[in-house]
């Protein structure tokens, strides 16, 4: 086994090298979809998998919670559970059940850029699900008798996920600070104080805004053919008239120009935990060209077990029991690069800052070596290779990457596009980034009990999340 796994990373490493000369028009795709748009305007897309006889179908929405209007957080989450509500065919709750009697599954997700929903079926059963799901797309009843009961469901998984969690709390903080203006600084479940006031109009307004077919787009994996589906797409969606969507227009983040700190001490914490996330860039918005090379350096910088910070805070200094970065470029708006540490016991968060910081210099300074681009690249080219043994995750990343205002053609590229990154680019973009006055670190810390605070329940089980 292990003789092939390094066969592996030697034939990755070579393709690798080889993809650096390739022009994007023979770049090598990762899941060699199908695509058309219906009359409406709707996209579909069709990712075949003929290794069991199941498919996983998806409808994604362009609208996700940095899309509300101010004032209204949390009203794309709140739809989302409604969604689930009755139309007028189905009764409240009957969408899930005939999924469920078709022997399939069935959930549903907000994002900050995108709202999805999806099922998971026998390739047979298909056709029963695009039915039931292309009829809550315009015949969703709205009405206080279903919306104040799931209000309360709403705010029992805001306070479960959120306000029982420090390491939750601290994160919302943290987003609340990293951006100064853009929405991504409100949480996707929206502010308690808002959710209270969400009304039916307020819902409905939404709902009415932006669930139409050409702002949406459905992707279908698995046991299952173009040929087969456009026609089930045209009768059950192409039915459907198009809406007027509204432009979709951000505000815009200005000049970060000073470093913020966020403490949250609560009696619960058991194990400290330090985090710096620096404004970044991401694969849509402000210096792009910073994006894949980001990719790679967080591989490099703290990526598992073999990266610059595991080796340094935990192996080398014994400082600290875990240690890494992450990044994520695949949104409609900016991003951040966010280092994270759990200091041993006994250590101070201000060592670990210093030896953080000393390795971010270093970075700086003398970039990354051959062998840690090379050893980067090839992992998460691996990545690439090894999505497409799942039967749903083509869908997942094909889905989220087209909502947030990318194309087929950017996700098929990724792997070579990853492979041509240089030390050059991976340097420019450490000192383009990682610079303190673009920073906000966040502390949570062991601290006394406050009052009022808030006591763990269990989260009531629904729809949505």
């Amino acid at each position: 086994m292990m003789r092939l796994i390094k066969l592996l990373g030697l034939l990755l490493t070579i393709y690798a090298g080889l993809t650096a000369a390739w022009d994007d028009a023979v770049e090598a795709a990762i899941f060699n979809p199908d695509t058309f748009t219906l009359r409406n305007g709707m996209q579909v897309v069709v990712i075949s998998n003929h290794r069991a006889p199941i498919v996983t179908h998806m409808v994604w929405y362009k609208v996700g919670s940095a899309d509300e209007p101010p004032g209204k957080t949390g009203v794309a989450h709140f739809l989302e559970h409604l969604m689930f509500k009755a139309t007028k065919t189905l009764q409240s709750g009957e969408f899930s059940k005939i999924v469920a009697r078709n022997g399939g599954q069935d959930n549903a997700f907000t994002s900050l850029d995108y709202t999805g929903y999806h099922q998971t079926v026998a390739a047979s059963r298909l056709e029963a699900v695009m039915r039931i799901e292309a009829d809550r797309m315009r015949n969703l009843i709205i009405d206080a008798k279903e919306v104040e009961p799931e209000r309360q469901v709403v705010r029992e998984e805001r306070r479960s996920r959120t306000d029982n969690s420090p390491a939750a709390k601290l994160r919302e903080q943290l987003n609340a600070t990293i951006f100064l203006n853009y929405p991504y600084r409100n949480p996707v479940i929206g502010w308690d104080h808002e959710i209270v006031d969400l009304t039916v109009d307020d819902l409905r307004r939404f709902y009415d805004t932006y669930y139409w077919p050409n702002n949406a787009i459905l992707v279908v994996a698995g046991d299952i053919t173009a040929d087969v589906l456009k026609p089930l797409a045209e009768k059950y969606y192409g039915a459907i008239p198009a809406g007027k969507i509204p432009p979709r227009i951000r505000p815009q983040e200005p000049p970060h120009n000073a470093a913020r700190t966020v403490t949250l001490s609560d009696s619960r914490v058991r194990q400290p935990s330090w985090q710096r996330a620096f404004f970044a860039p991401s694969r849509i918005y402000g210096d792009k060209q910073h994006s894949y090379p980001l990719e790679v350096l967080s591989q490099v910088f703290g990526g598992g077990a073999t990266s610059r910070l595991y080796r340094s805070l935990v192996i080398e200094q014994r400082i600290a029991l875990s240690a890494g970065s992450f990044y994520d470029a695949d949104k409609l708006g900016p991003s951040n690069f966010s280092i994270f540490a759990s200091p041993r016991p006994g250590v101070g968060m201000d060592q670990i800052e210093r030896v953080v910081a000393a390795e971010i210099k270093k970075l700086r300074e003398n970039g990354v070596s051959q062998e840690e681009l090379t050893r980067a690249k090839t992992g998460l080219q691996a990545e690439a290779v090894y999505v497409r043994d799942s039967m749903g995750a083509g869908a997942r990343v094909l889905g989220a990457a087209l909502s947030s205002g990318q194309t087929i053609a950017d996700v098929e590229a990724w792997p070579d596009r990853i492979g041509r990154v240089t030390a050059d680019q991976i340097k420019a973009a450490a000192n383009a980034v990682l610079r303190q006055k673009r920073a906000v670190t966040g502390y949570l810390l062991p601290g006394q009990p406050t009052p009022n605070q808030p006591q763990t329940n269990r989260p009531q089980t629904n729809k949505g999340g």
